[in-house]
Parts: structure tokens; sequence; C-alpha cells
């Protein structure tokens, strides 16, 4: 049989209304499927598969592929829009089960870690420090 990881987290579902909805999730990843292909199952009934590689593109920065997009929404979480026959759906999720679930499956795949990630899942110091618009100037050929 082949190795089946499962993370359950919660989302939560964007609405027109001044509330978001909390639904659990189910983040799958099955090696007998498509190399990097993870599945996403919503308490509602939505399922979708998607790449991993767009899963933590998304993580960094926007990504969109095949009816999803996914963008960071601050430091902790992702926003997760899923256009279907039934509309879109648009979720939002914190990354650490994120993390977690993508470092158990590139562990079980024995594939190098995420971009922009460190050995233990978490996102990569990005600094912090304010430009100062001070450059070094460039060096001149003395005469």
């Amino acid at each position: 049989m082949d190795p089946v990881i499962e993370e359950h987290a919660r989302a939560r579902l964007i609405t027109d209304g001044p509330l978001t909805r909390p639904v659990p999730v189910v983040l799958r990843y099955d090696t007998s499927d498509a190399p990097g292909t993870v599945r996403l199952r919503f308490g509602g009934g939505t399922e979708r598969a998607l790449g991993r590689d767009l899963l933590e593109q998304g993580l960094r920065s926007p990504a969109e592929r095949d009816g999803v997009r996914i963008w960071p929404c601050g430091r902790a979480q992702l926003i997760l829009e899923l256009h279907g026959a039934r509309g879109v759906e648009v979720f939002q999720i914190d990354n650490t089960p994120l993390l977690r679930f993508l470092r158990r499956t590139h562990a079980e795949a024995g594939a190098p870690r995420p971009a922009g990630t460190r050995p233990s899942g978490r996102p990569a110091a990005v600094s912090t420090a304010p430009d100062t618009g001070a450059r070094t100037p460039p060096a001149t050929a003395s005469r």
C-alpha cells in the first residue's frame, strides 16, 4: 500500500457578509497519485487537486493555475480562491498546518524542502531593516 499523508486544518470561508465561517479542511498527499499532486477537501464538500508547487509558491507570492489562485495574507496566512462550476469560493488558511503538511510530503517523497523554508518548515527569515538608500560608490580606476 502506498503511503498517504493527511493533515487536518481549519480554514475560514470568506463571504460577502461581515463574518467568516470556519470550515474544516483535509490536506492529502497520496504517493500513488500524480507526482507532486496534493488534494484539499473542505467541509462543505469542495475538493480540489492541485500541484504541490503551486501551494508552495502561493505561500511566498501570488500564484495561479487551472482556476486556483493563491496568495499570502500577511506573514501567517494565505488566501485560496477556487473557481469552479458552482462559482468562486475564497478561503483563508493559517500557514502553520500547510507548512507542516508540505514538510511531511517532501520527507515522504525524499525531495528537497520547499524553497523559502528552513529545515523546520518555517518560512526563512526576511530582512525587515529599512532601506536607507545608501549605496557604496563604484570603485574608480586610479590613473
